[in-house]
């Protein structure tokens, strides 16, 4: 299938673009998908490692491969029928892919990136199938999320474009477009704007690029090379809806111990802190466990270009933002629990203290009245 969108054509001598549209939606639906039982139960699914741009060393993989799925094709309001893909990831996340060829100018492909970034929601039509799909292998799901944050992104791929410019031609020729597909934006951006999504650039060889933005990108790049970015767009996209999974429990844990602590009234009530205490240490045992699970999911330390271009998108998708506030409430929450222990120790040692000066002056009474214990 070839899109001219909204039922135009390409204007008259302008570039013609080739290339595909796609949409990344991810959920975070469980602690833990157990992908051997999941492969058992549904055996259409293959595994999938990562694709490089070139040759790599045989350890450049994930360290769990997520499991794929096929999806029936999406129909959209406007018409257009969107093949689509499901994977599983071993931490908890479930991400759609879907994709769409498009063939137009420049002006089609920012009025489609301005209508499908703002005015489709893409998240609504996706979380029915995969919670129907999830419901046939409820097993596999470790601790299911009652409520599934979700995460989507856009990628505005060009695998040919009208005489074959080399990148930096494309990008000086048209900067204004290439900025207004990644920001979403029909209106002509300021320069400055144009400057500020230009600079999020990277290429590998003289005829490719990506452009990277905090919710799209614009690749120009053959399919099989636009598939490292590809990849590592939708990993980073996954490890941002893992940390901001984990920010919400943080913060909900530490609202709950905040709250024991203001209600704290009396002395016995220091003796509830050592339950607390272990619950708070249990649960960070657990986020340190999820997210170190979650940053190692795949590795390409050997593989520069696909670390650079990681390190990329994480920065613009917020990774690294994310990952700091988990980071400081995990120390806030370690602080919390060494004073919650302290206070309970104190508690013990009261106690103990005081049972035996108790036991002293039961001795003593007996000692004076003459009558041995």
């Amino acid at each position: 299938m070839r899109l001219y969108v909204t039922g135009e054509t390409p204007s008259t001598g302008a570039a013609v673009l080739n290339g595909s549209v796609l949409v990344l939606i991810q959920f975070d639906v469980c602690e833990e998908i157990r992908l051997d039982r999941l492969q058992s139960a549904k055996e259409s699914l293959v595994q999938q490692q990562p694709k490089m741009k070139h040759a790599a060393p045989a350890y450049v993989r994930y360290e769990r491969p997520p499991i794929v799925e096929p999806l029936q094709p999406l129909l959209l309001e406007g018409g257009e029928r969107l093949d689509g893909e499901i994977k599983y990831y071993d931490y908890g996340v479930v991400s759609v892919i879907l994709h769409l060829p498009f063939t137009g100018d420049w002006n089609n492909l920012v009025h489609l990136a301005s209508r499908w970034v703002w005015d489709v929601d893409f998240a609504s039509k996706a979380e029915p199938v995969v919670r129907e799909r999830l419901s046939q292998c409820a097993e596999a799901m470790k601790r299911p999320y009652t409520r599934w944050l979700s995460e989507d992104y856009f990628i505005f791929h060009v695998s040919q474009a009208e005489g074959n410019p080399a990148a930096t031609d494309l990008i000086r020729d048209h900067a204004l477009q290439i900025a207004q597909v990644v920001r979403g934006d029909r209106l002509q951006l300021s320069q400055g704007e144009v400057n500020e999504v230009l600079h999020s650039q990277i290429s590998y060889y003289a005829g490719d690029v990506a452009v990277i933005g905090w919710n799209a990108a614009f690749l120009y790049d053959s399919s099989a090379g636009a598939e490292t970015a590809i990849q590592l767009l939708e990993y980073a996209n996954s490890q941002l809806l893992e940390f901001r999974h984990y920010d919400e429990l943080l913060t909900e844990i530490l609202d709950r111990a905040y709250d024991l602590l203001e209600q704290r009234t009396g002395f016995l009530s220091r003796w509830r802190m050592a339950r607390s205490a272990r619950n708070l240490h249990t649960t960070l045992l657990d986020v340190a466990e999820l997210t170190e699970r979650a940053d190692n999911a795949i590795k390409f330390l050997s593989d520069m270009f696909a670390a650079r271009l990681y390190r990329l998108a994480a920065a613009k998708v917020g990774v690294p933002d994310y990952k700091d506030l988990v980071s400081r409430k995990v120390k806030t929450a370690d602080d919390l629990y060494n004073y919650m222990v302290d206070q309970f120790n104190q508690s013990r040692a009261f106690f103990l203290e005081f049972t035996v000066v108790l036991i002293l002056l039961i001795e003593l009474f007996y000692l004076f009245k003459g009558k041995p214990l």
